[in-house]
């Protein structure tokens, strides 16, 4: 797939690109990652003590329309997710920590959370983000999210009739549009966009997270997002 040119790396960039190169989990990383991470380091990104790099606060895209997103576009806090739908971690948070953050920090206007498309595990991986972002479109991703994520989905893979029954599924009003944005240029744009933005941070394995500036990699503990979305929350004066 062709790609666009990769986003300049700052000073800033470099040392968030160190701490989520450090963490791979084996189940999730690709066996021959399309890129090397920017750097590595030997700091724990699952710390949010590591430190915050203001220079990451720019990926937040903060668009009130923006149907990958969820919560609100002024919230103090921005969780940016870089994940893929074949990763089984990328799924375990999604099934157990996400609802979770939702009712706990979305709910109450602190924490937006931005999903970014990050496919790792080649053509089906593609063609599932491509499908989320076209359920997008009519305004279904997370229900599409929640399909795709259930337990057990991953297994039956992401052919293009099994994206298309998670489209029904997840309540898509118009199928045949959305087969034509799922193969449309702009999704494979959109979803290359996200891509890009990811190695540029360093990203090799999914999922991988900033919490207003703090890299976290990996399904990590409740108690972690907790730690570093508080600790935000305090930084913004909220």
């Amino acid at each position: 797939m062709p790609r666009s040119k990769p986003y300049l790396v700052v000073a800033g960039v470099v040392a968030a690109a160190a701490l989520l190169g450090t963490v791979s989990y084996t189940a999730t990383k690709p066996s021959e990652p399309s890129r090397a991470p920017v750097a590595e380091s030997a700091a724990d990104p699952a710390d949010p003590g590591a430190g915050v790099h203001p220079e990451l606060l720019k990926y937040a895209r903060r668009d009130a329309k923006d149907p990958l997103a969820a919560g609100r576009a002024d919230a103090p806090v921005v969780l940016i997710e870089y994940a893929d739908f074949k990763c089984g971690y990328c799924g375990k948070f999604a099934r157990e920590t996400e609802p979770e953050l939702m009712r706990k920090y979305v709910e109450d206007g602190t924490l937006r959370i931005e999903w970014r498309n990050f496919p790792i595990f080649g053509e089906e991986s593609e063609r599932a983000a491509r499908g989320a972002w076209a359920a997008g479109r009519q305004g279904r991703f997370w229900e599409f999210h929640r399909a795709a994520y259930a337990e057990g989905a991953k297994e039956k893979g992401f052919g293009k009739d099994r994206v298309l029954a998670l489209a029904r599924e997840a309540g898509v009003a118009d199928l045949d549009r959305f087969a034509r944005d799922l193969d449309g240029d702009a999704a494979r744009q959109a979803v290359a966009k996200d891509q890009e933005q990811a190695y540029s941070l360093g990203a090799t394995s999914t999922p991988s997270f900033l919490v207003n500036g703090r890299p976290i990699a990996g399904a990590q503990p409740m108690e972690t997002f907790t730690t570093a979305i508080e600790a935000a929350k305090r930084e913004a004066g909220r």
